[in-house]
């Protein structure tokens, strides 16, 4: 049996008063694509934000091949540079051309010499489509356009697993498809995703597994097949109507 790459165990999130993640488990293992779906405010970017410990758990552990993220042993920065995330707002470096943003990190973090870095980011905007951009600055590029630069710049890390922060939420429409059509490539180099979204279509086709959340907890969790043609509860089935406009 595959060992899980990450597991969440009893995880639990507090703010205040109000508890916004309750007894989550779920794993995720190698190569695997798992989507998590579900209303505003059901805990989806909560939970993306604690597996990347941006949130600190208030009870619960999360392990990364067996090893528990939360011990004061654990080597943070080593495990942020094989998780990589993308997030709805790009965070690209507005000084820097397109070219630089996706070769800066790998020469920083991973320590690679500029000829390799530049060879693997040319590599990596030629797939995402963005190659004639490549002496471009931010301010110049459209949302879906950042976006692409931003996805090759967490894969020219090298990550074992990407999680992606509703990537296509800050994105108008016809952006969208872009961005999708991207992750859609990401999906088929098997590397391990995790995606919170509200990309039905995309949840749908290309996820190995999809969570559906609501009010804090994992109502259900299953293929695609089972969530969206035979889920089972009734919170499911009433999101989805509302979401695929089901009759």
């Amino acid at each position: 049996m595959t060992e899980a790459i990450i597991e969440v165990q009893n995880l639990k999130k507090v703010f205040g008063d109000h508890e916004v993640l309750s007894d989550i488990n779920f794993a995720v293992n190698p190569g695997e694509v798992v989507s998590i779906i579900g209303r505003s405010g059901s805990g989806k970017s909560t939970l993306l934000r604690n597996i990347n410990l941006l949130e600190q758990p208030t009870a619960g552990d999360i392990l990364f091949h067996g090893a528990s993220i939360l011990e004061s042993s654990f080597d943070l920065a080593q495990y942020r540079a094989h998780v990589g995330m993308v997030f709805q707002s790009f965070n690209l470096f507005n000084n820097l051309t397109v070219l630089q943003n996706v070769m800066t990190p790998q020469q920083t973090v991973l320590h690679r010499d500029a000829a390799e870095a530049k060879a693997h980011a040319l590599e990596l905007l030629a797939q995402v489509g963005m190659d004639p951009y490549v002496n471009a600055k931010p301010a110049q590029l459209s949302g879906g356009q950042k976006q692409r630069v931003a996805i090759a710049r967490a894969v020219a890390m090298d990550p074992e697993v990407l999680l992606f922060d509703e990537p296509t939420s800050a994105l108008d429409p016809e952006m969208v498809d872009d961005v999708l059509n991207a992750m859609k490539q990401l999906a088929t180099t098997g590397l391990t995703m995790i995606v919170v979204t509200h990309e039905m279509a995309f949840a749908r086709d290309v996820s190995d597994r999809v969570v559906f959340m609501d009010q804090g907890v994992i109502a259900e969790i299953g293929t695609p097949e089972q969530i969206f043609d035979h889920p089972a509860e009734a919170r499911t089935q009433e999101f989805l109507k509302r979401y695929l406009n089901r009759a």
